[in-house]
């Protein structure tokens, strides 16, 4: 007896459709390895359709009030709290997420950035009117920039999205979001949560793959490209964006370095870090992947990370005694496995290095020690749960090693000494540097990067803004 594939479908005008082609593409359970749900693979003409019904939906939404959007945002809000089961579960059906890690760290928050963006749109602030010129009022306008091509990652599919539409709509745009091709499922119920709060058109949902994607940004309607995703996709989207000088935001890869010196509370950085390093399967790109550590206690350190990455365990969803679930799909586990295949004889395995189970896409919490600054798994993201470690003799040249990478998105110090802390965070060339914790985020702070980690902040007013557009108006006082 075969089971009947759940049937997923684009969210294009307040209609709910099928890829007008009618191709389709398999969702995969990572936990399972096993297809549950098929998608629309869109194309131009999907595509077209959502843009048009975006640009359709954008003047009426534009010249809604402040407290209109609010509002509306407050009842996402409300309405994803009061339907949280579902969310989760459709997420968690889709990435391998435990169930209950979840429902308490990822749909709370969730909920609290929408509510955030709702009071943002009522906070839009500027310089205040003035002469500037002798007979001239100067008057500063911030308004909607207008639709918003965005793209979000399979790693936090329903966080992420959040951190997409949550802004551009609070500030009076339009959206047309796609969803990762391997994740789609939560993005597609929350597009019918979303169905009875928003105007048409305001929210689309368009399914598809890369180059459903690539259709998005190159498309002429957009005024904004925004994009979660690799530096390679960053760069292309950048790229096609150039040809009509579209707006871009880009937060893409990252390799926090986790800084610790021989001061720090040995037990709490241990605990903090395998914790930041693992969850998500390391799927995060801020997790704490890239240690640093003085070399008076490198040794004792690595001793207790292993065991730290010993007792970490992975698993099924409805375990609620693991920290993590699968990698998202099997290209995701071979480029982790690789990553350890390929190290260099002067590296050692302290932990894990290998496929946990033969069902699924399970990698065990990995320790790596004995590197150099120019190994590849230094370099490069592995995105996966995968923590390397490195010693360093001084300040300076813990400065050295952080900073010695491509990426620039976050990054920690671990210290009881505030001079030194205030040092690092001052010199550590990351958009984020965390003081004795790492991976917390908030509403109401900025998150973004440096060098090949993209621009733009999400979260934040800083965030809020990057989806306005500024507009001076000057007018006589003499007519």
């Amino acid at each position: 007896m075969t089971t009947e594939l759940r049937r997923l479908r684009n969210y294009i005008g307040g209609e709910f459709k099928d890829a007008a082609d009618g191709r389709t593409t398999e969702v995969v359970n990572p936990a399972t390895g096993e297809v549950y749900a098929t998608a629309p693979l869109s194309g131009q003409a999907d595509v077209d359709a959502a843009m048009a019904a975006a640009a359709a939906a954008f003047p009426g939404w534009r010249d809604t009030t402040p407290s209109e959007r609010q509002k509306a945002l407050l009842k996402i809000a409300d309405a994803f709290e009061a339907r949280a089961e579902e969310l989760v579960a459709a997420e968690s059906e889709n990435t391998g997420k435990p169930l209950a890690l979840t429902a308490s760290e990822e749909l709370p928050p969730m909920v609290d950035q929408i509510r955030f963006f709702a009071g943002a749109a009522r906070l839009l602030e500027g310089r205040s009117a003035g002469e500037y010129m002798d007979g001239m009022t100067s008057i500063i306008r911030r308004e909607p920039v207008g639709v918003c091509a965005q793209v979000a990652p399979w790693n936090y599919p329903m966080m992420m999205a959040v951190w997409k539409f949550a802004p551009a709509i609070a500030a009076g745009n339009t959206v047309v979001l796609k969803p990762s091709d391997t994740t789609p499922a939560s993005t597609v119920l929350m597009a019918e949560i979303i169905d009875s709060i928003l105007p048409k058109g305001v929210f689309n949902v368009v399914c598809g793959d890369r180059e459903t994607g690539k259709a998005m940004v190159e498309h002429s309607t957009p005024a904004m490209a925004s994009i979660t995703g690799s530096v390679r996709a960053g760069m292309q989207v950048a790229e096609s964006a150039s040809k009509d000088v579209k707006r871009v935001h880009l937060e893409l890869g990252g390799k926090a370095p986790v800084v610790v010196f021989e001061d720090a509370d040995l037990a709490k950085a241990v605990e903090d870090i395998a914790v930041a390093g693992y969850f998500n399967a390391g799927q995060d790109c801020t997790a704490a992947t890239r240690v640093l550590v003085h070399e008076s206690i490198h040794d004792e350190f690595v001793a207790a990370l292993a065991k730290a990455a010993a007792e970490t365990k992975t698993g099924r969803p409805d375990d609620e005694d693991v920290l993590y679930g699968p990698l998202n799909n099997p290209n995701q586990l071979k480029q982790v496995a690789g990553f350890i295949e390929r190290l260099p004889a002067h590296a050692k395995v302290e932990a894990g290095g290998h496929q946990v189970g033969e069902k699924g896409y399970f990698y065990a919490p990995t320790v790596v020690s004995g590197l150099k600054q120019d190994d590849e798994i230094i370099q490069n993201e592995v995105f996966g749960p995968v923590i390397t470690v490195q010693s360093f003799s001084d300040e300076s040249q813990a400065l050295e090693y952080a900073n010695g990478v491509e990426f620039a998105l976050a990054s920690s110090v671990w210290t009881k000494d505030h001079g030194r802390a205030m040092r690092m965070s001052k010199n550590l060339d990351f958009g984020c540097v965390w003081i004795n914790t790492h991976i917390p985020l908030v509403a109401e702070m900025p998150h973004g990067g440096f060098k090949k980690s993209g621009y733009g902040k999400d979260l934040s007013a800083y965030g809020f803004e990057d989806y306005t557009r500024i507009k001076h108006v000057m007018t006589s006082l003499d007519g």
